[in-house]
């Protein structure tokens, strides 16, 4: 009855995997910019001498949903929403580079342009950060212009450029930080013909009623494999009552 155990644990650990996928999804269904994640099994075979007799299910994200979410005006000169695939280069929390498609950009107190989650929004540069201005304007191509503080609205001034990527033709996986990096290590060059829609906010990609279906399904799916696991208790048992000796 091993291996049925096994199978019904394999299985059980997968339903876990895809409630946890879910959830995420679920609790970015208003995420700016959000990619829903993409989670499905993979055998994992148990490895030594002999035949391949028996494969464990690991069910893992192995991608992202790269639809695009709804766009909705807001107004607001530094809301951007990529258009196509492209994806807007920011700094990852150990320094490197990464991408996102969030774009309601905020302004800190040192000037240092970053997204809503925090993460510095990098230019042609590095790190963009603006000067104390009356306004900023954004560009459909990245470039961002301010008014200096007491300056001829007239005459704007050119800061720097978003950092624009595609990523067509590269591998690019998301991470737990829901930021997207190159696998492998490495950058996206800058793609020239990338362009925002300022004063716009691409909402979340995420279905919260596919979503929510796909809970049951992987309730259930616990449920079943905990009966199984209880039947082969049950079979068990029986096993040892029939090779019990009678006394």
């Amino acid at each position: 009855m091993d291996r049925l155990v096994y199978t019904s644990l394999s299985a059980l650990r997968g339903a876990m995997g895809r409630q946890a996928s879910t959830a995420n999804n679920l609790a970015n269904a208003n995420t700016v910019g959000f990619r829903a994640e993409i989670a499905n099994q993979r055998p994992l075979w148990v490895e030594g001498a002999g035949h391949d007799s028996r494969a464990l299910a690991s069910e893992e994200v192995l991608a992202a949903d790269m639809r695009e979410g709804a766009v909705s005006e807001t107004g607001r000169d530094l809301d951007v929403a990529m258009e196509g695939d492209a994806l807007l280069a920011v700094q990852a929390e150990d320094g490197g580079e990464a991408y996102t498609r969030r774009g309601d950009l905020q302004l800190s107190d040192t000037g240092l342009l970053t997204t809503g989650a925090g993460r510095p929004v990098l230019g042609e540069q590095g790190p963009v950060t603006l000067p104390p201005a009356d306004s900023v304007k954004i560009d459909k191509d990245g470039t961002i212009w301010i008014v200096p503080t007491g300056g001829d609205p007239n005459q704007p001034q050119r800061i720097d450029r978003l950092k624009l990527t595609s990523p067509v033709g590269s591998n690019i996986a998301k991470g737990l930080d829901g930021l997207f990096r190159v696998e492998g290590g490495g950058a996206l060059p800058s793609d020239p013909l990338a362009r925002v829609n300022t004063g716009s906010l691409e909402g979340s990609n995420v279905n919260p009623t596919k979503a929510l279906v796909d809970m049951i399904e992987a309730s259930r799916a616990w449920d079943n494999q905990l009966k199984l696991i209880t039947t082969a208790r049950e079979l068990d048992d029986a096993t040892a009552d029939l090779m019990r000796l009678p006394n």
